[in-house]
């Protein structure tokens, strides 16, 4: 039996298997159906198609067509819920899927609660379609910076998320980040919480080995082209394999210099 290859470039949608006889889609249902232009059978009689499943269950669209509609609503999915299109086919002809991007999870959640308690980022949302990862951002050293990330569940209905968070000292600003096969992000309003940390310190600001600050803290380490030679958490940081030279440190919440003899 030849076999053929069925390749779709999509971010969240996974074609698991495809091969000869045989291709299989699995997303999560949008409200949209699916179109496939199916070519004749190579032996003359008939069409390309001879069955098609959703989530196991024969359909009964008229597949016995050049192009024909896999109407997914008959199902009762409701918006986000996974399922798995099977879409099988005789030897020797290959059949298109002509919008596998319809079975996408879009970010479309809202927030109806989101708040910072303690070390904690908490958040309630709504209305997901789909199973995508939030993202939690905090805003140092003059950008949003990755905190943390949550699986989404995808339901429509409520449902409540939280994860630890580090507080700098001062003002700490947070947004919640999710992005979608469009790769447009959909961003929550901010939240903003007042830490009472005392500020970080690091010393010396000559090194050459060790870099100790007063307070575990995160860092970011810039070489003087901009290019990051370390990153992290805690209270010192060994740089006795750096190149001597100035460097650039993010830390607590402050940008600042030191020099590696």
């Amino acid at each position: 039996m030849k076999k053929f290859t069925f390749l779709v470039y999509l971010a969240v949608i996974s074609i698991s298997s495809v091969s000869a006889g045989n291709i299989v889609l699995k997303g999560t249902f949008q409200g949209e159906n699916l179109y496939v232009k199916n070519p004749f059978a190579p032996s003359g009689v008939g069409y390309c198609i001879y069955e098609v499943t959703v989530n196991g269950l024969t359909t009964t669209d008229e597949i016995n067509s050049s192009a024909f509609e896999v109407d997914l609503s008959v199902y009762g999915l409701t918006k986000g819920e996974e399922l798995t299109v099977n879409i099988k086919y005789k030897e020797g002809c290959k059949p298109k899927v002509l919008n596998p991007e319809v079975l996408n999870a879009v970010a479309t959640y809202k927030i109806s609660d989101l708040k910072v308690s303690g070390n904690e980022i908490d958040w309630t949302t709504s209305n997901e379609s789909g199973p995508l990862p939030f993202v939690v951002e905090q805003y140092r050293w003059n950008k949003w910076v990755k905190v943390g990330e949550v699986k989404g569940t995808g339901k429509q209905t409520s449902n409540k998320y939280k994860t630890p968070v580090r507080l700098h000292s001062g003002e700490n600003r947070f947004r919640i980040k999710q992005i979608d096969y469009l790769k447009k992000p959909r961003y929550s309003e901010e939240v903003t919480t007042i830490s009472t940390n005392p500020e970080v310190t690091f010393s010396p600001s000559r090194v050459s080995d060790v870099i100790t600050f007063s307070a575990p803290t995160m860092y970011e380490i810039y070489d003087a082209y901009g290019g990051i030679v370390f990153k992290g958490y805690g209270e010192s940081i060994k740089v006795g394999g750096l190149k001597g030279g100035k460097y650039y440190i993010n830390y607590d919440n402050k940008m600042e210099r030191f020099t590696k003899k």
